[in-house]
């Protein structure tokens, strides 16, 4: 077992095409398949499923892929050390946030982090959960923002922040009358939510059953209306085509200056979620995860409190 047959499999693992991951790791072809093959039979098992349009991982290929990361970082860990470059808050760090975190979190955080670590630029990319996980698992990502719940065999995880939901209403809407408004409420108006596969969606819709019941069964229209992110919703409810319900970052009535759209607190039991970050548990850079937390959690964000 070599580094370099390592680092096909991990390859391999990530662009899911023999041809791809032979180029990202600039050997030809049968160079990565024959070492692919050659470590499959020193194992005695396969790591990957080979179909004609489609290359998966076996079980043992997942697990082989993240120790094979782990130990891949350590090796880089080594060699940045031997050329003495061993400070952690030097070179970019590869962050991914959720879609509804990042546009509100980093003009916040980019700041902090610039003063903190100066010499420590992000990379960043936006995506769904399991988007994510699944990238941060295979080592494209060194850290991660997500929603809580989030449970991952060997990756840690750090809660930061704790940010209630409002309501986001027409300026003219009739609820705007009352100073706090019930999640049930929102039941029979239209909802409007961001698509399937936004995890903000199941949160409100698990807070809300009343809600979820009314989507369900069409009385929000015969199509419930999905926007494609926050922005979207936010511009729907200032047209007046219904309401919706947003982290308390993303509110952002200041749009419309308080002319379309009107923002409300949500009556006890107040839905809200938990912003946390994640990281390999072999990451060697920790300093720069906890700069990072530390970036995040000086962010001039008044209406979130830790988690």
């Amino acid at each position: 077992m070599t580094l370099n047959e390592l680092r096909y499999v991990v390859a391999l693992a990530r662009e899911r095409h023999f041809g791809r991951a032979a180029a990202s790791c600039f050997v030809s072809q049968p160079t990565l398949s024959v070492a692919v093959k050659k470590l499959e039979e020193e194992l005695g098992s396969p790591l990957f499923e080979r179909a004609s349009s489609d290359i998966t991982l076996t079980p043992l290929g997942e697990a082989v892929v993240v120790h094979a990361q782990s130990i891949l970082e350590r090796v880089e860990s080594i060699r940045h050390l031997a050329q003495g470059h061993a400070d952690p808050l030097h070179g970019v760090l590869r962050l991914g946030a959720i879609y509804t975190v990042g546009p509100y979190l980093l003009p916040q955080l980019i700041p902090n982090l610039h003063t903190l670590a100066p010499h420590m630029p992000l990379q960043i990319e936006e995506g769904f959960t399991a988007d994510l996980r699944r990238r941060l698992k295979q080592g494209e990502l060194d850290a991660i923002l997500v929603a809580l719940p989030f449970d991952e065999a060997g990756i840690e995880v750090r809660p930061l922040y704790e940010e209630p939901f409002v309501a986001l209403l027409p300026a003219s809407h009739p609820l705007i009358g009352q100073p706090e408004i019930p999640l049930a409420a929102l039941a029979g108006e239209e909802l409007l939510l961001l698509g399937s596969g936004h995890c903000l969606r199941d949160q409100i819709l698990s807070a809300c059953p009343e809600c979820a019941r009314a989507q369900s069964s069409g009385q929000m229209g015969e199509t419930p209306l999905a926007g494609s992110s926050l922005e979207t919703l936010r511009h729907m409810v200032a047209s007046g085509l219904g309401v919706t319900v947003l982290p308390c970052t993303a509110a952002g009535a200041e749009h419309y200056a308080g002319r379309l759209v009107t923002v409300r607190r949500l009556a006890e039991p107040v839905p809200h979620r938990c912003v946390a970050l994640a990281w390999r548990s072999g990451f060697p850079r920790q300093a720069a995860i906890d700069t990072l937390a530390q970036a995040i959690l000086s962010a001039p964000m008044s209406c979130v409190k830790p988690c």
